[in-house]
């Protein structure tokens, strides 16, 4: 195969290593040619042109003869190689992609809107993958070898990475970089489908009057876009401290602290949990606090801020429904090293929790809101829930594109009370229930 050929399609079989090999050559003779001092005192867009305009020279005196857009091709390949991540470099440029999966050297996979593909691109080697994922890691202070074979970080730009390597991953090095796309309004929301007008006057008037919301789904449902867009309505004047794993979040307030944890370092110390994080925020006189997940023990010093004074605050839990949700509340409240019965969390869960938006994603990559629904039990007794709203989907068409309808259910009047009390108006979609054994209540066994 000819180098013309090769560099135009670099990724395919034999040809891909073949092209990987040029990229190395190049590579090596671009190093030979610099000044390695000189080009560690530059910013990052000077010492990429200025590698560019070397490795140009080098092709003009020893290369083929290319035409303009192989020889652009070519540059930014080594440069790419040289200076960045190689093969991940135009994927990260990629607006679209919202996650990059590399299971092993040969196999890349991408989400772009809700839709995950497999691409034509591969590492030359493991050796070349294994590089690219200790250049990242290192960025942020982490090694990843034989003994520390994980690390989960996030990028000084904002990506989140995981990395697993061999013996624990057995199809190679495994990389996952998610990238988050930019925050959503609500009214955003509607448009792409995820909720209608009336669920979003209904949240909005939840959020202000200081509800406890708990938002609901599973992996790659939309739970962080989603309580992104409520943080939005938060009153300007209040104190918000945020609580994350890896910061995601992107409030638009004024009076936000924003709290990460932290893992350990090399010799397994130094590390800060959510639950430090969440014990200590109630030091801080916030007016509200959002828990970017729950996921263990610190649920229940979540629940007992949001039952002690710290109300409208709001959190997500991955769960696939709203009774789920509130079953694994109490499961992971009960991690927690103080022994608490499980009847004594029932009681914790139904004082805290106000309301649980559930999200579903469904099979063409759509999010929606598939369920707003009220906690209505009282002290120890079971999880009872009322849903107010719910998307109904149709069977799927040839198109394959999920249709439905989003509808609306009677209020409890004491949530309809407490909405008037304060000042916040009804939606009109929404009638107000005399009595409770009217409503659509279900029962989750606790």
């Amino acid at each position: 195969m000819s180098l013309r050929s090769r560099i135009a399609a670099p990724e395919n079989g034999e040809a891909g290593r073949e092209d990987g090999h040029l990229v190395a050559v190049y590579r090596a003779k671009l190093l030979e040619e610099i000044d390695l001092a000189e080009m560690s005192s530059l910013a990052a867009a000077e010492r990429r042109a200025r590698l560019e305009r070397v490795l140009g020279h080098i092709i003009s005196r020893e290369g083929p003869v290319l035409s303009s857009s192989e020889r652009s091709q070519l540059i930014r390949r080594v440069v790419d190689e040289a200076l960045g991540l190689g093969v991940l470099e135009p994927l990260l440029a990629d607006a679209s992609i919202t996650e990059i999966m590399v299971n092993g050297p040969d196999s890349i996979f991408v989400e772009r809107a809700g839709r995950v593909e497999q691409l034509p691109l591969r590492f030359a080697s493991t050796e070349q993958l294994m590089q690219t994922i200790e250049r990242i890691v290192s960025t942020v202070n982490r090694r990843v070898d034989e003994s520390n074979p994980m690390v989960d970080a996030r990028l000084p730009t904002g990506e989140r990475v995981n990395v697993i390597i061999p013996p624990l991953a057995l199809t190679g090095p495994t990389l996952t970089i998610r990238r988050f796309p930019r925050a959503y309004t609500l009214p955003e929301l509607i448009g792409l489908g995820s909720l209608d007008e009336q669920m979003l006057m209904l949240l909005a008037a939840f959020v202000r009057a200081r509800f406890n919301v708990i938002v609901s789904g599973g992996t790659g449902t939309g739970k962080t876009t989603l309580l992104n867009a409520l943080s939005g309505l938060i009153p300007q004047q209040e104190r918000i401290i945020t609580i994350e794993d890896s910061a995601e979040l992107q409030l638009q307030q004024e009076h936000v602290i924003r709290l990460e944890s932290r893992p350990p370092n090399i010799e397994g110390k130094g590390q800060i949990t959510i639950r430090d994080l969440v014990r200590n925020s109630l030091r801080m006189r916030p007016d509200r606090i959002i828990v970017g997940e729950v996921r263990g023990g610190e649920t229940l010093d979540m629940l007992q801020a949001m039952s002690t004074g710290h109300d409208g605050s709001l959190a997500t839990v991955h769960a696939n429904s709203a009774e789920d949700a509130l079953m694994r509340l109490q499961t992971l409240g009960s991690m927690s090293e103080v022994l608490i019965p499980f009847e004594a969390l029932k009681d914790q869960i139904n004082s805290a929790v106000d309301v649980v938006v559930q999200l579903t994603r469904f099979a063409d990559g759509s999010r929606k809101v598939t369920e707003i629904a009220l906690l209505v039990s009282h002290g120890r007794e079971q999880f009872r829930i009322a849903t107010v709203s719910r998307f109904t989907p149709q069977p799927l068409g040839a198109d394959r594109v999920v249709k439905g309808r989003f509808e609306h259910l009677p209020l409890p009047r004491p949530v309809a009370e407490k909405l008037y009390v304060a000042n916040e108006p009804l939606p009109p979609a929404f009638g107000v229930a005399e009595a409770l054994d009217v409503l659509t209540t279900r029962q989750a066994i606790g």
